[in-house]
């Protein structure tokens, strides 16, 4: 009997699984920090037996790689990618065996890159799983324009190809485990849903209902923006990334918080926006902990600048790191933790600024005041909808062109806060007077706000 465990990635919206029999396991698109994987294997009593990647990924930083160095697994990369480590490249069709009766067959399926290739977990020489990585997901498929702008039709045009190979070779029944589309960058839409299969797809995919002119025309409209930092994770999963150091940061007092501020570099606090607000290091930056930390900060840093995380706690540094690793971003420079006013050298306060709902712009507006809305939300969530009159600028374009807000007030927003708190705290490290609303978009018509719908 075999059985399919699930990693969740919630930050960067991503799953990696452990599958396989009584004795030996595989384990498909692993993340960076590989030791939670190895308790996986332990936890079942099983040996891993085979890493597989399904492509070169582009969003975050593999531990294929090490576990497989760390557990004398084969590791299986697509023939095709261009990597330079030792590995079994893996074609079309290749068999490897997993545990008695069970194996993984390879199935080519380009689009999301050109080498991509999902595979199928066998029993008894009967489909029981499909690993689809960054082709097919969840009611969408995998993006195609991460690899070069020249081949994104190209790739479009290969997605619903290999969909149709997929849904042509496999039953209906067989589940559909892929690795983006829960929040990830990687998906050409956000998946809908947590569980699929063959079938269900066959029924609700564009890339399965669609014929290929219209699907790549609806793919290639409906692209979002690229976080920065992708340009960095291909590369450095092709190169076969360095293990990671998890052990904790050296401790920052608060003179050399101070000195790192001055020195240009990122101090990063991960409270809360509610806490941040109320009273933080002047210069620091708030990306929640709780959020998408690995994300948003991976997007909007410049590459290669040093960070100091704030928490509450040590496992807040400890988690924040974790999740940093994959990314890139391997060690902080140092870290703090505690009570926020032994942040601040003697003499020194902590800065604040207000946080507010819709309703409180509207009032302001009624008094005549003099505010700036500032829209931080992408291109495509704006064309659904914005507050009459305001300035929108991406938050990952902000820090590059927060000198193109208006004088005034800055009343931030997003789609539900947790963005506009980011962007709220770049701003006051400039020495904008600003306001972090803590709302859901759809609270500003309900608030009295002129909401413009194109």
């Amino acid at each position: 009997m075999f059985f399919v465990d699930t990693l969740e990635f919630e930050g960067l919206g991503n799953r990696s699984y452990l599958a396989g029999g009584p004795r030996a396991a595989i384990v498909v698109d692993p993340p960076r920090d590989v030791d939670q994987m190895i308790a996986a294997a332990a936890r079942r009593g099983v040996r891993i037996a085979c890493v597989a990647e399904t492509h070169v990924h582009n969003d975050y930083v593999t531990g294929g790689l090490e576990l497989a160095r760390l557990t004398g697994a084969r590791y299986l990369v697509p023939a095709d990618a261009d990597v330079a480590f030792p590995r079994t490249p893996v074609m079309d069709g290749d068999l490897s065996e997993v545990d008695e009766h069970l194996v993984l067959r390879a199935i080519a399926t380009p689009g999301h890159t050109p080498h991509h290739t999902s595979y199928a977990l066998e029993e008894d020489g009967r489909a029981v799983a499909v690993f689809t990585g960054g082709s097919l997901l969840i009611g969408t498929v995998g993006r195609p324009d991460l690899v070069d702008p020249r081949l994104t039709e190209r790739l479009a045009r290969a997605q619903h190809s290999s969909a149709h190979r997929l849904a042509a070779t496999l039953d209906d029944e067989v589940p559909v485990l892929p690795t983006h589309g829960f929040g990830s960058f990687c998906s050409s839409s956000q998946a809908e849903g947590d569980a699929t299969t063959i079938g269900r797809e066959r029924v609700s995919n564009d890339a399965l209902t669609l014929d290929v002119d219209t699907f790549v025309q609806r793919v290639l409209a409906g692209l979002d923006d690229v976080p920065a930092y992708y340009a960095h994770m291909g590369p450095a999963n092709a190169a076969g990334p360095a293990p990671v150091d998890l052990t904790p940061p050296e401790p920052a007092d608060a003179a050399r918080i101070a000195q790192r501020l001055a020195a240009g570099e990122w101090v990063v606090d991960l409270r809360s926006r509610v806490a941040f607000a109320d009273g933080h290091v002047a210069g620091s930056f708030n990306f929640e902990g709780t959020g998408k930390v690995a994300t948003y900060l991976a997007w909007l840093i410049p590459w290669g600048k040093p960070v100091t995380l704030l928490a509450d706690t040590p496992a807040g540094v400890a988690d924040a790191q974790r999740e940093l690793t994959r990314v890139g971003i391997d060690r902080p420079a140092a870290a703090a933790t505690g009570d926020p006013a032994t942040w601040v050298r003697e003499g020194e306060q902590l800065a604040s600024f207000p946080r507010a709902r819709f309703a409180g712009l509207a009032d302001a507006h009624e008094r005549g005041e003099d505010v700036v809305v500032l829209d931080v939300r992408r291109d495509s969530e704006r064309g659904d909808g914005f507050i009459a009159g305001s300035v929108h600028i991406p938050l990952h374009e902000l820090h590059g062109r927060a000198g193109e807000v208006p004088d005034g007030t800055v009343w931030v927003h997003c789609a539900g806060g947790m963005r506009a708190a980011i962007a709220a705290s770049l701003l006051d490290a400039t020495g904008r007077k600003v306001v972090a609303v803590d709302d859901g978009f759809e609270a500003a018509a309900e608030a009295g706000l002129s909401v413009t719908r194109p």
